[in-house]
């Protein structure tokens, strides 16, 4: 199983770019960043500069959306890069959550994800389509190719992305919500007459190594809060559009039960003061906390369930050993 780092691009660029970099070192196959542009600062020159400044990792944005940027701008980006520095970008795209919200817009319709996707994937790979009524390419993509993998929680998203995409991205670690997403992608696949184990497993959550003490752990649990915020944003959508009887495991609707409310002014920060109703249970669910040997167990349970890459969101206060560790102890036990 390949490991990743998911960063966010807060300011100093140059922080963001060295973790890549040590991470390129230590063996991480990808680095992905969050694309949030009113929050953070735009993610793509960083990217090119992770490239410069690295030689094996593959960048891309855990995730982007259809809504923000036309489509066509961004397969030129990614072609770009690829012309580059060789075929070392990927695209995480979603419906869309803080870089539409925070503008009063809405995640796009699934009907409109599936479109950009062909589109992106399409004319970074040079090749020609329609669009808009226009017949378009990339004269100068060349060798360019750039696999797009949707991040998805509902019935239908997970559908489309069993339908049409290169790799699907389970934002959470939980195994039994995992095992289930995995399973609905892979049938949908099948079911469009695509091989099920073409489709690239990845599942992304914060890590905390501790040393196995109740404080420590109670310590990593408040720094990793607002991820299940983050996640209960989802969860929301799907209660809104199927009720309280959404076909989608207990497990991944119910934690949000006493959610009263999202403010994105602290999206993705552990000083997050609004997720609250998120249990310690959940998070030991949805994230991987604790001594290394915890987190070895962890991730081989969900490299049996299939997953090939488990991408690390390393934000919260102990950034450098967490990456130190995973380099020096964690990886060469899952090699």
């Amino acid at each position: 199983m390949d490991l990743g780092i998911v960063l966010q691009t807060t300011p100093p660029s140059s922080r963001v770019v060295d973790l890549a970099v040590r991470a390129d070192g230590y063996g991480f196959s990808h680095v992905w960043t969050f694309d949030s542009h009113i929050l953070w600062p735009e993610p793509y020159p960083i990217l090119s500069q992770i490239l410069d400044r690295t030689e094996r990792v593959v960048v891309g944005p855990m995730v982007t959306n259809p809504e923000t940027r036309d489509w066509t701008v961004t397969a030129s980006l990614f072609a770009t890069l690829n012309e580059m520095y060789g075929n070392r970008t990927i695209c995480g795209i979603g419906r869309g959550d803080s870089a539409v919200r925070v503008t009063n817009g809405r995640p796009s319709t699934l009907a409109t994800l599936r479109d950009s996707v062909e589109v992106i994937r399409s004319l970074a790979a040079g090749e020609e389509i329609d669009y808009r009524g226009s017949r378009i390419h990339f004269p100068w993509a060349g060798d360019s190719r750039v696999d797009v993998w949707i991040a998805a929680y509902g019935p239908r998203a997970l559908a489309l992305t069993g339908e049409v995409a290169d790799g699907f991205i389970l934002q959470l670690a939980d195994p039994s919500i995992a095992a289930w997403t995995v399973a609905e992608v892979r049938a949908a696949a099948a079911a469009a007459g695509r091989d099920p184990e073409s489709i690239a497993i990845c599942v992304a959550a914060p890590a905390y190594v501790t040393e196995d003490d109740p404080a420590a752990r109670a310590h990593a649990r408040d720094q990793l809060r607002w991820f299940g915020g983050m996640v209960g944003n989802h969860a929301a959508d799907i209660v809104e559009r199927y009720g309280e009887s959404a076909p989608v495991p207990r497990e991944l609707t119910e934690f949000i039960a006493g959610r009263v409310g999202y403010d994105y002014s602290t999206h993705g920060r552990a000083e997050n003061d609004h997720v609250g109703f998120v249990s310690d249970e959940v998070l030991d669910r949805f994230c991987l906390i604790g001594p290394v040997d915890d987190h070895v167990r962890r991730l081989q349970g969900l490299a049996e369930l299939g997953v090939d890459q488990f991408a690390i969101y390393l934000q919260h206060d102990d950034n450098d050993e967490t990456l130190r560790r995973y380099g020096e102890e964690i990886i060469p036990r899952l090699s």
